[in-house]
């Protein structure tokens, strides 16, 4: 009994130690590797291989005839940081620490000092001791995944200053009124101020960025503050500088975004930032967003339930110039039979312009098929919208594979092309940078100070102005309107990208397309001009309104979050009222649209999408923007197909390029391609469609639209004209036909020379 009762001693020993030690590790800083993965969006590249070198690659990428494969040889270029490039004061340097697993990070190991005490275990705010620190992501204050009710402040000006408005990058509406203005801003200018964020469980602290107030008027910023912690909101304790509170270094000036690293990092609930001091001739205001890593909490249901995630397996990361092309060649070499890389001309500084085409012929135009398009990149500094299309490549790439019946049969029925990014120059500004430090527009223009967004020929004033003056259709058609003389030339202020785009829309007859940017949650459909030249907004809708209204709600409604009248505005506007979509002329005008360019000079029907309203989220936030635009993406391609298609062809069975489909009621033309195809978007119902073409006869039928995908056949036969007839006969046997008007003149100006 004796030895029993020892062994049963020694175990309950034991156990005790090993609660103990769950306890213990319950309450420290440092996670379980595993459970923590679950926290943060895990996924692993769908390529694990080293990356080789391109110039080991060799396929033809062709933007012409016989063009190959050049890779531009790359500088070596320092590790990217997300979020702390260059401001951060210097510190003793150490080993960089390796990343917990499946976590992805844009930002560099952060540096550290030698241990300091921070804070006491009296106010059971716990300081992780670690010898090398964890780079950890940003709360979510930009992204809004902070609400509102997480963020109070000691005082503010007046609600559209209140601490919700606290938020890093968030922009002031034009008149900066009562309800949507550029900051937090304390009610009185001492130094009792505060903005705290309630972090909703216990949370590593790692750093604060801040800015000051976005105003086009008044210069608001803080230039020094402290930073304070607490568990429970009413125990707080100040970050420690050795035995005195640690001053941070804040703003020199209102845009320009400021990190400052805790000198150890700091577990807790709340964070709180108090100013120090401010701009002389200004008032207490900041905008932050908070550096942490939440730590599990296996028992929080809410928190849990609450954490986006993906089964795609696919690259979650910010790709440079480099990786981009270097993940298209794994995609091509993953799905050669569908993919082929090309570009479409270079940026300023000589990047090239590269596509992915995805087809089940790549390379040709197959009679019938449409062509769909997405842009992303117009704004270097967006880059939601880069990753959210090389994410899709690689998507459509792999569900090709795995023989997903909907992506076989949209590749097999369509020819998609995506442009990634169209401002290469302006991206790797905002790479440099980092997802948080860029600000809001570094890198948005090219590299000469364009921006291509609002850098295509006006053509909706020409438009206009021959509509006014009575004298259309003789003189300006209702599509296809020509580009002006000055527009071409050397001397015009036109971007090398934009005139690369318009090459390539003009030589791809494309019927539909996107292009996606950020800073905001909306799809804008055109025009985005406003035709009274002394308005700044009013709704100026298009003849074919109705369809891009619906081609807008296709995107905004199958969006995870467009459509959601609960959700937060991005920053002033309130876009529930049309669910999401919006007319861009009624938000804000905008001469030389790629929208309305592609409407009036094109047969496409081109929209703007914005994906979100950080510009460039960080790359943790990547899984879950991924979640929230994938059915929106396929959706929107899947538009392609509503409508009316056919061809038009003469008595022979030629098909008749340039000719020209009209539908009654909608003063909007569309024109056929090179081998007589072509495609018309309509919404549901029937109409009456005249195909017409110079020296044949017009020809005019009933086509019915329905409910159902897949566009509605309509087909044309055209015959010559009696004059086209006798026009060919004459010219076969070397005469020229002959014209009435002209002999009548030829004889009386004889006549006129005889009486003279």
């Amino acid at each position: 009994m004796s030895r029993l009762g020892t062994a049963g001693l020694a175990l309950a020993l034991v156990l005790l130690a090993v609660t103990l030690a769950g306890v213990r590790a319950q309450g420290t800083a440092l996670e379980d590797p595993d459970y923590y993965g679950q926290e943060i969006w895990s996924r692993e590249p769908y390529y694990t291989r080293q990356e080789p070198e391109l110039e080991s690659f060799s396929p033809l990428l062709p933007a012409g005839p016989g063009e190959k494969w050049e890779p531009r040889p790359q500088e070596p270029r320092p590790s990217k940081k997300a979020t702390n490039p260059k401001k951060a004061p210097r510190r003793e340097k150490s080993a960089p620490e390796p990343p917990l697993p499946g976590k992805n990070s844009n930002k560099k190991g952060m540096k550290t000092r030698g241990s300091e005490k921070a804070a006491s275990d009296d106010h059971r705010v716990r300081v992780a001791h670690e010898d090398v620190r964890e780079s950890c992501p940003p709360l979510g204050l930009e992204t809004l995944k902070i609400t509102d009710f997480q963020l109070h402040a000691s005082t503010a000006k007046r609600y559209g200053l209140g601490a919700h408005r606290g938020r890093l990058n968030i922009q002031a509406g034009i008149n900066e009124n009562d309800f949507y203005d550029g900051a937090w801003c304390a009610g009185r200018n001492d130094l009792h101020q505060w903005i705290e964020v309630d972090a909703r469980r216990l949370t590593r602290f790692t750093g604060v960025i801040t800015q000051g107030r976005n105003s086009l008027w008044l210069s608001d910023w803080v230039t020094s503050y402290k930073v304070m912690v607490s568990n429970d909101s009413h125990t707080w304790v100040t970050v420690k500088n050795g035995s005195g509170d640690m001053i941070f270094q804040g703003n020199s000036e209102k845009e320009i975004p400021i990190l400052n690293e805790l000198p150890v990092p700091m577990v807790a609930r709340y964070i709180r930032v108090n100013p120090q001091s401010w701009f002389d001739n200004g008032s207490i205001c900041m905008r932050m967003e908070i550096l942490g890593c939440p730590l599990p909490d296996p028992n929080n249901y809410y928190h849990r339930r609450n954490e986006m995630t993906t089964t795609d397996d696919l690259d979650f990361k910010h790709h440079n110039y480099k990786e981009m092309r270097q993940l298209m060649k794994v995609v091509n070499e993953m799905c050669p039979n569908i993919t082929r890389i090309y570009n479409i001309g270079k940026s300023h500084q000589g990047l090239k312009l590269y596509a992915v085409e995805i087809s089940d012929h790549p390379g040709e135009h197959e009679v019938g098929e449409p062509e769909f398009h997405y842009i992303a990149g117009a704004h270097g500094n967006e880059v939601l919208g880069r990753e959210l299309l090389l994410l899709l490549v690689q998507f459509l790439c792999q569900e090709y594979l795995a023989h997903n019946a909907r992506i076989v049969r949209l590749v097999e029925e369509t020819r998609i092309h995506i442009l990634p990014s169209l401002n290469p120059d302006g991206y790797e500004k905002a790479y440099e940078g980092g997802s948080e430090l860029g600000g809001w527009s570094l890198g948005r223009w090219t590299h000469d100070g364009i921006d291509i967004n609002n850098n295509f020929p006006d053509l909706n004033t020409l438009l206009w102005e021959a509509e006014d003056r009575q004298n259309v259709p003789r003189k300006v058609p209702n599509h296809y309107i020509a580009i002006p003389e000055w527009f071409l030339s050397e001397n015009a202020t036109v971007a090398a990208e934009t005139r690369a785009v318009i090459a390539w829309m003009e030589k791809i007859p494309f019927v539909l397309g996107g292009n996606l940017q950020g800073g905001e949650l909306v799809v804008a459909y055109p025009y985005d001009l406003v035709r009274s030249p002394w308005k700044t907004q009013e709704h100026t809708p298009t003849p074919d309104d109705h369809v891009f209204r619906w081609l807008a709600y296709s995107y905004a409604s199958t969006h995870r979050l467009m459509t959601d009248a609960r959700r937060r505005v991005c920053h002033t506007e309130d876009f529930q009222k049309e669910e999401g979509t919006v007319n861009g002329a009624s938000w804000h005008t905008v001469a030389g649209s790629l929208n309305d360019f592609s409407y009036l000079h094109t047969n496409c029907f081109e929209l703007s999408i914005y994906v979100g309203c950080d510009k460039y989220p960080h790359e943790s936030q990547l899984p879950e923007e991924w979640e929230n635009n994938r059915e929106s993406l396929i959706v929107f391609m899947e538009q392609v197909h509503r409508g009316i298609k056919g061809l038009v062809r003469d008595s022979h069975g030629k098909g008749i390029p340039n000719a020209i489909i009209s539908v009654e009621g909608v003063n909007h033309d569309v024109r056929t391609a090179n081998d007589g195809d072509y495609w018309r978007l309509l919404n549901p119902g029937e109409y009456a469609v005249t195909a017409k073409a110079e020296g044949f006869t017009a020809s005019t039928k009933n086509c019915m639209v329905g409910y159902d995908m897949g566009a509605t056949r309509c087909d044309f036969t055209l015959s010559k004209t009696n004059m086209a007839r006798i026009r060919e006969i004459m010219e076969k046997f070397g005469k020229q036909p002959v014209s009435l008007p002209a002999r009548r003149l030829k004889l009386r100006g004889r006549k006129r020379r005889q009486r003279g």
